[in-house]
């Protein structure tokens, strides 16, 4: 099984429909059986459309418009000939023009959906509100993740991470993908709180992989940090031991061009039943 992740950053991005373009291209090499994409905007005055074929709302009352990233992807993938279901989640104001979401695709039939709100805050025009969206498939739950800072006074991390394991469900599989904006490099904070509450870190279980690193420089979100060259804040945890093929960043400008202010991640997991 493979697990695709990446901050979209859309649609701040120069060059939006090139880079979208791309990353449709780079999937039908990957064929990811599910995607996790944060970041996923729609200008707020741009025209409403109608519900795609083979979209999973997780919310009634979404309304998706014109540009969304989420759908020009969708679309673009369609025209590769890839068909996922998938699902988009709006959270909050971004950048006082956007609805900022969250967005899964999947290969295999989405069972169900879950809208899980982790921060106290639920102001949609509070860019402190966070949620999670996931989708349940034969394989498990996978959520797309977007948490807050360590540090954030109002709505620190382990404030909201002692939410999500409450709101997690009880049974079976469970994936998190996304931004976790904690650096893994950094002891006692956001890595370390995930990794002692029993999760596994796929990368760190890889029998391959490479350096890591998902950000370079100073990104939005991270201007008040201390400059260090790189960070490894996009992460794939899985609740369950799991055998990791390979964990290798992607759409750095090696193999991939850049394409957002982050770097995805390509993880493999073995098979259950090759274990």
């Amino acid at each position: 099984m493979k697990l695709l992740t990446l901050n979209t950053h859309s649609l701040e991005e120069s060059g939006m429909p090139e880079k979208q373009a791309a990353f449709a291209k780079a999937v039908t090499r990957f064929r990811p059986d599910v995607i996790a994409l944060q970041e996923v905007n729609q200008h707020r005055n741009a025209a409403a459309v109608p519900m795609p074929e083979g979209y999973v709302p997780a919310q009634q009352a979404v309304v998706l418009r014109r540009d969304n990233h989420g759908l020009a992807v969708a679309r673009l993938l369609e025209q590769e000939g890839l068909h996922y279901q998938w699902s988009w989640l709006p959270a909050k104001v971004g950048y006082d023009k956007y609805d900022e979401g969250l967005a899964l695709f999947s290969r295999k039939p989405v069972l169900e959906t879950a809208d899980l709100l982790v921060s106290r805050t639920d102001d949609y025009f509070n860019y402190r509100t966070r949620r999670l969206l996931g989708i349940r498939t034969e394989d498990g739950w996978f959520f797309t993740v977007h948490m807050s800072w360590w540090n954030d006074l109002q709505e620190p991390f382990a404030r909201q991470w002692e939410t999500l394991l409450d709101l997690l469900p009880k049974d079976g599989p469970v994936y998190l993908m996304g931004d976790f904006n904690g650096d893994a490099q950094v002891s006692g904070q956001t890595y370390d709180l995930v990794k002692a509450s029993g999760f596994c870190d796929t990368y760190d279980l890889a029998q391959t992989k490479d350096e890591g690193w998902t950000v370079q420089g100073v990104i939005d979100g991270w201007r008040d940090q201390a400059a260090v060259p790189a960070r490894r804040i996009d992460q794939i945890w899985a609740r369950h031991p799991v055998t990791v093929r390979s964990s290798r960043v992607v759409f750095n400008g090696a193999e991939e061009p850049v394409i957002s202010d982050h770097f995805g991640i390509l993880t493999e997991l073995q098979p259950e039943e090759e274990h």
